[in-house]
């Protein structure tokens, strides 16, 4: 199941990374980015880091959205407790 759970996390997050790369580089080109001075990389070396950038900015947010699309029961082992209906009015504002 875990292995389940991170291959939903990576697989779209590899997808979505490479179409990024697509559309960042069909506009940009990596040699004439001066951001850092200059790093002296080739043109395959720019566009493999700026994958893995990609990559892990798209992993993050797959692996938030798993994290808070899980139930309840999945968080507590199986164990869900109801709520207390005095304590749910309590805070109502009502005196």
């Amino acid at each position: 199941m875990l292995a389940q759970r991170w291959m939903w996390i990576a697989w779209p997050a590899f997808l979505a990374a490479a179409v990024m790369e697509m559309l960042v580089f069909a506009f940009v080109d990596p040699l004439e980015l001066h951001w850092l001075g200059d790093l002296g990389w080739s043109r395959q070396g720019i566009y493999t880091m700026a994958f893995f950038a990609f990559w892990g900015v798209t992993m993050l947010s797959s692996l938030m959205t798993t994290m808070l699309g899980r139930s309840a029961r999945d968080l507590n082992d199986g164990v869900v407790s109801e709520p207390d209906p005095d304590l749910a009015m309590q805070g109502l504002g009502r005196d």
